[in-house]
């Protein structure tokens, strides 16, 4: 999976919320107000490489509010982009709702990709069967196990953290990437011989 490092208070890099490049963050921990007034828990960052700032609360991310997480891919199912915005968008504030939105947008993947969507485990080894390639079984496992196994998508899981989140927001898009974007694109591909040329292979593959 992509590394992408989520902001985080006291960090000296991480993905920036405004540009989004991994970039080196520079930390002012004394702010004052008019008056000379001192603002207690009060602090700014400020990305080396855009050069906007990010304000901070003790060790919540105040401003901006957009969400720091990938954007979905161009190809998302729209039964899956609803539950995967509400994830980007909640990320900040709870990274275990947002796990959560994202097992409920894996299940909802499955049933795109021909499953049921009811049972991980019993979706992974259909797909397996169906040739499903080893890093994408291994992905799904992952998130499986990470979700103690019991915990049913859309529910919370005590135990997700922003990294977890993070790594399942990346883990839909490559899902996606892989079992959608890919084939569409060969397809594509395919589709712009010429008709002679494709006749050729069709003749070759009857016999």
């Amino acid at each position: 999976m992509k590394n992408h490092e989520q902001p985080e208070h006291g960090k000296s890099a991480f993905n920036c919320p405004h540009c989004g490049a991994y970039s080196r963050q520079s930390w002012e921990d004394s702010i004052y107000a008019p008056g000379g007034r001192h603002i207690k828990d009060l602090s700014i960052s400020y990305c080396d490489n855009c050069n906007e700032y990010s304000l901070w609360l003790g060790d919540k991310m105040v401003y901006p509010l957009k969400s720091s997480a990938p954007l979905p891919s161009p190809d998302m199912p729209n039964v899956v982009l609803g539950d995967y915005n509400e994830a980007r968008n909640v990320l900040e504030q709870s990274p275990r709702a947002a796990a959560a939105l994202l097992r409920l947008s894996i299940q909802k993947l499955c049933s795109v990709l021909g499953e049921s969507g009811e049972n991980l485990n019993d979706d992974i080894a259909s797909l397996v069967a169906k040739g499903l390639p080893e890093r994408i079984q291994k992905a799904l496992d992952t998130v499986r196990v990470i979700g103690n196994n019991a915990v049913h998508p859309g529910t919370i899981d005590l135990n997700d953290n922003p990294s977890i989140a993070m790594s399942l927001f990346e883990l839909v898009n490559m899902i996606i990437d892989i079992m959608i974007t890919q084939p569409k694109e060969i397809n594509e591909l395919y589709d712009s011989l010429p008709n002679e040329s494709k006749k050729a292979i069709e003749k070759r593959d009857k016999k």
